[in-house]
This record gives C-alpha cells, structure tokens and sequence, in this order.
C-alpha cells in the first residue's frame, strides 16, 4: 500500500515541478521573442547592430535595450536564461521514469503493438530519445543546415516518421509522449550544446578583445528558431495523455501529429510577425490552423471505436488483451464486481450518456482488461475511492474489499 502511495505522491511532485519550469522556460523564451520583435533603433546605438524597447508593467517603466555581439563594456553580472530549461527537462525525464518506465505495463507497454520486458520498453525509449538528439544534431550540422526553410520541412517530416516508429513499438499514449519527449529533448540540447557554448565562446572573445565568429550567432539563432516553433506542439503532446480519444487509435498517430504540429507552428509564426508589426499580421496563419485542428479532431473521431459508431462506421475489432506473463485472471466475482460497476464507461462502446470513448482508454470489460489494469483499479477503487467518479455506479464497501482481497492475492 505504501509503494502505491508513493507513486502517486511522488508523481504529484514532479508533475508539479515539471509544470512551474516549463512555465518559467517557456514564458522567458516567449516574453523574449516578443522583445526582440518589437525593438526599435537608438540614437546610441549603431544601426542594424542593437534596439530598444519600452514597457510597463507592475505599475513601473522598462527601458531595455539589446546589443547584437556586445556593449562597449561588459556588465559585471550577466543573467544566463538557462536553467529554466534543462529543470524542465530534467523533470520532464524524471516524470516520464516514475509514470512510464516505472509502471510500464499500465501505461507503455502494449503486448498487442509489440511484447516487451519493462526493461527492455525503458531502453528502448532512453535510446530513441539519445539517437533523436544526434540524428536532429547531424542535419543541423550537415548541409541541410545551410538552406533553413528545407531543413524545416525535413525536420518535420523526421519528428513525424518518429511518432510512427513510437506507434509501433508502444502504446499510442506511449508513442504521443515519447514523441513529445523527443522534441523536447531535442529543444533542451539545442540550448545545452549549441545556443550556450557559443555565447560563452563569443563573450570569452569579446573579453580578449577579438571578433567573435559569427557562426556561433547563425547556429544559435537557428536553434532558437526550432525551439520556438515546436514549443506549442509539444505541449499539446505533454498534456494528451490525459484525453484518450488522441491516443484511441495508434495507427493515426503519425497524422494528428503532423496536424497538430502544423497548427502549433503557424500559432506561434502569427504572433512573431505581430510582434515585429501589427499591421502585418497574417491572419491567413489561424485559418489554416483552425482547419489542420479540426482535421485532427476529426481523425481522432472518426479511428476511435465510439466515434465510429456515432459516424455509422464498424468499430474495429477489439480483441481481448494479451496478458503479461505470469498475471492471472480475476476470479468470477471480482470480474463481475468491476463489470457492473466500471465497465459502463470503461468499454469499447460506453453505455454512459454521452460518452463515445473510455476514459483514459481504460477498458475493464473483459477479465484479461481487468487483470492488466489491477495496479490501476487498486488505486482508483479500493486505495482513494476515486472511481467510480461520486460513487455514481453504487459500489459497496462490501465490493471495495473484494477487489483489496483479490488484489493482496495477486502480490
């Protein structure tokens, strides 16, 4: 009981912790593309080499002023935004062993997609993780690196090829956060290996009285370009492991990933030209992303066992779930137990008013479900009471201690 307790409080924390850094990374690399967006010239600094922006904020004015290699003097103090993002990522990875790796067979592991050791499902993952890195790292640094706009559209292609490797291999809540994972790792090296030595380099230079190499600014801004496209992608990625019907179907994974990063990037393409003038605002962005979302939306729909039917289309066959080894099935009881008061919602097609899709995809309706979702029905029915949601099923203590007797056999 106390291991259970610990998973779900320990993963409470570094939701937390992930969360308030990535608001902190995110919110500094938004406020600073806006700055840069809006930076008009001064009289004291050169052309084309620097800018200067007012703002108010908090009841106070902001002068601020950006130089493109360096003042005339450099300041004693220097705040390096960087922190922000490898916490981010640090807990991002931290999460994504406690929920993931460490409960594998709830979450990532689906022997109907590919049968595979909790071990072996957690290698797989750091080391597409690691290789995604280099391979993004290795056309950046190639000639395609030279021409942006087909390094962009190759990089698309590659995160997209991705999430169908993901598909694959996991589950498709699996897939959809491995591939979110590997866009954000890709974002936090970009800063550890790329965008931070080469600003140390430049001001090590400018400190010794030499040029800087230019090149360190060009591949700096380069990176920084991919980190602000990807970052609304990403989070859409993060946060869809909470709504199942972007997950239902592992074979559209690979589209609804293409959309969505379509979607995302014309967002935030929108909003830097806005910066820079209002008035040339392309509003054709949020047209052609509204479509791509509700494309999206609609393939999410129409692959999912409930939204096939509302469409009149045959559900996909289902099967039964192929077991882990060495889980046994419920007894009679228990899987009467749970039939009767989860699987009204937790089915292939929810009897629930108004419900197209089982929550979280948790189907409990077959004693093989029942028996691979164990450590879930632990902590949701018997530990917290959570489900069913306001008891509205009418579970008895009496059925709550059957499924704790079961339960405590099974370990």
């Amino acid at each position: 009981m106390l291991e259970a307790y610990l998973m779900e409080w320990g993963g409470m924390m570094l939701r937390w912790l992930h969360v308030i850094t990535a608001i902190a990374w995110i919110g500094s690399s938004f406020f600073f593309i806006h700055l840069d967006a809006s930076l008009k010239p001064a009289a004291d600094i050169p052309p084309g080499t620097g800018g200067r922006a007012w703002q108010v904020h908090g009841g106070g004015f902001y002068e601020m002023r950006k130089y493109m290699v360096a003042p005339a003097v450099m300041p004693a103090e220097l705040t390096w935004h960087k922190w922000q993002s490898y916490w981010t990522w640090i807990s991002g990875f931290f999460l994504l062993v406690w929920v993931y790796y460490a409960q594998s067979e709830l979450y990532l592991i689906d022997p109907a997609v590919m049968q595979l050791s909790p071990f072996a499902a957690g290698a797989v993952g750091i080391t597409a993780l690691v290789v995604g890195w280099l391979i993004y790292d290795g056309m950046c640094r190639s000639p395609l690196g030279q021409n942006d706009v087909l390094l962009g559209l190759v990089g698309f292609g590659y995160v997209v090829a991705a999430s169908w490797a993901f598909a694959n291999v996991f589950s498709g809540r699996g897939a959809l956060i491995h591939t979110g994972a590997l866009m954000a790792t890709i974002m936090t090296a970009n800063v550890f290996f790329n965008i931070m030595p080469g600003q140390r380099k430049v001001i090590a230079a400018l400190v010794a009285g030499e040029v800087p190499d230019p090149k360190y600014g060009k591949a700096a801004k380069q990176r920084s370009t991919h980190n602000n496209y990807i970052t609304l992608p990403v989070l859409f990625l993060m946060l869809s492991n909470h709504y199942p019907v972007t997950y239902a179907n592992s074979a559209v994974i690979p589209l609804l990933v293409a959309l969505v990063i379509v979607a995302g990037a014309l967002i935030r393409h929108f909003f830097n030209i806005r910066h820079a003038d209002h008035a040339k605002s392309p509003w054709w962005c949020w047209a052609v992303a509204i479509l791509a979302l509700w494309l999206a939306f609609w393939v999410a729909m129409s692959s999912s066992p409930g939204g096939r039917e509302q469409l009149g289309l045959k559900p996909p066959e289902t099967g039964k779930r192929v077991l882990m080894a060495g889980v046994a099935l419920p007894p009679v009881e228990v899987s009467n137990i749970v039939t009767g008061r989860c699987a009204m919602c937790h089915a292939p097609e929810p009897s629930w008013p108004g419900m197209q899709i089982a929550p979280k995809g948790v189907l409990l309706h077959e004693p093989e479900e029942i028996a691979a979702h164990a450590r879930a029905i632990r902590m949701q029915a018997v530990m917290t009471h959570a489900m069913p949601p306001n008891n509205l099923s009418g579970m008895t203590d009496a059925e709550r201690r059957t499924l704790a007797g079961w339960l405590a056999a099974m370990r």
